[in-house]
């Protein structure tokens, strides 16, 4: 029996192609490829022809895996790897299988025995937790948060309770058009010494990153509206400000022998 082709997860832009934003080791693989899986076929195509990839475009495979693609046909997919292909599983933007719905893809890639191999690149769950400044030891990520307004506050209510009681930052995203109804939401129903961090456009040049308490927020609201966020909630920690170094003792430096 042939060997089976290898799945690897190719992280794409957040924002407006540039190579230079993405390792070697990932441009030189999706170079390799010609079979490839991806939520949108035209971002798909746009990041492949940032990278100058070498096989024609008339060449290359692709096939659709999105919200509407049917449970029943996502096996189907699997068939170029059964026979000996090398794959490259794409997301719309940043990384596969996260807030993706290729994650069912790798999922049954692992049950018919098929390697599947993830690559370095941009996501917007981690650059957001990394330049938030909140809890990155504890933290959840929740998705979407529920559309309709009454279970929508409620839930932001609930986050805020896990958050006094554990310290654990938590995460979510909303549809680009919904961004100020959900930032309404967040100022009307959060306590003021909340920190609310937003990251909007990261990996572009108009992006935004800022953490701010939900008081503050009340009075320097951004447009975010049709824009790519994350939000994150948290407690802060002690200010720097309130530090007084001078009462705290440093141990020694080392001596080099």
């Amino acid at each position: 029996m042939a060997a089976f082709g290898t799945l690897y997860l190719l992280p794409v832009y957040l924002g407006q192609p540039d190579p230079d934003k993405l390792s070697q080791q990932l441009i030189r693989t999706a170079k390799e490829l010609s079979h490839f899986i991806v939520e949108n076929e035209k971002t798909a195509r746009a990041f492949l022809k940032s990278i100058c990839t070498p096989v024609p475009m008339a060449e290359l495979v692709l096939h659709v895996l999105d919200e509407q693609t049917p449970p029943a046909s996502i096996p189907t997919l699997l068939e170029p790897l059964l026979n000996g292909i090398n794959c490259g599983l794409m997301s719309e933007a940043g990384c596969p299988g996260i807030a993706d719905p290729g994650s069912e893809l790798v999922r049954l890639a692992h049950a018919k025995g098929i390697k599947v191999v993830p690559m370095a690149g941009p996501s917007s769950i981690l650059l957001g937790l990394m330049a938030s400044g909140l809890n990155g030891q504890r933290f959840r990520f929740h998705g979407y948060l529920p559309r309709e307004g009454n279970e929508r506050k409620q839930a932001l209510r609930e986050l805020e309770k896990e958050i006094r009681r554990n310290g654990e930052t938590q995460i979510f995203i909303e549809t680009p058009y919904r961004n100020h109804a959900m930032l309404d939401d967040i100022l009307e129903q959060l306590s003021g010494d909340i920190l609310l961090s937003i990251g909007c456009d990261l990996n572009d040049v108009k992006e935004l990153m800022a953490t701010r308490s939900v008081h503050e927020w009340k009075s320097n609201r951004p447009d975010l509206h049709k824009r790519p966020c994350i939000f994150l909630l948290g407690q802060g920690a002690v200010s720097v400000t309130s530090l007084r170094l001078k009462d705290r003792q440093l141990p020694p430096p080392r001596r080099r022998k």
